[in-house]
């Protein structure tokens, strides 16, 4: 039976879209994109995703008395649809612990660098103006560390001498397309395993 996937986005979802098209062909096998939620209404993400026919929820913090409350119902939601992996594809807020753990282990992140280099925001204009020679992307478990949980995967890109910020970020979000899909096969799968703050291959 196939595994249950949520993806929290808050944008236009490019990396949910990848990874449906690759469970869709066959790419991905054993799971399935059961609901999308994010914390803004009219995310271009969400309308993709009604238009594929998935389930989809808003939480507004403002709707609720506060964060913790706000992801208490997410939580709430997830596990009433029986939801097995959380994926964040361009999801702009810091999941609070409590979210975090009630799917320890579970939760995938995609972040548009080399870590634990460049962590946060803007990690690919960090990237240019440090200098480096190559950047890429990293999948990681999430854990209350920001951007530093055990590393899954990664793919690097090289840096060319006249990439500006649009280019090189064009030329990582190819990679991610393919670094995400990779990484729900091992997961899914259970092809891997966390040991410290080493993934292993089974």
């Amino acid at each position: 039976m196939a595994e249950k996937i949520a993806v929290l986005l808050s944008g236009r979802g490019s990396n949910f879209l990848a990874i449906a098209r690759n469970i869709q062909s066959g790419i991905v096998t054993g799971c399935a994109i059961d609901v999308v939620l994010s914390n803004k209404s009219d995310a271009p993400g969400l309308i993709a995703a009604r238009d594929m026919g998935i389930a989809t929820a808003v939480f507004r913090q403002k709707d609720y008395a506060d964060k913790g409350a706000c992801e208490q119902a997410m939580v709430t939601l997830l596990r009433e649809r029986g939801v097995q992996w959380i994926v964040l594809a361009g999801y702009m807020r810091i999941l609070g612990a409590d979210f975090i753990d009630a799917f320890a282990g579970r939760i995938l992140n995609i972040h548009p660098s080399l870590l634990p280099a460049f962590i946060g925001l803007d990690a690919q204009k960090q990237a240019l103006d440090y200098g480096v020679k190559v950047a890429g992307c990293t999948v990681h478990f999430v854990t209350n560390e920001l951007d530093g949980g055990p590393i899954l995967l990664q793919k690097v890109v090289p840096v060319l001498d006249d990439d500006d910020e649009a280019s090189l970020c064009a030329r990582i979000l190819e990679q991610e397309h393919i670094a995400y899909s990779e990484a729900l096969e091992l997961v899914v799968h259970g092809k891997v395993y966390v040991d410290g703050r080493r993934v292993r291959r089974r």
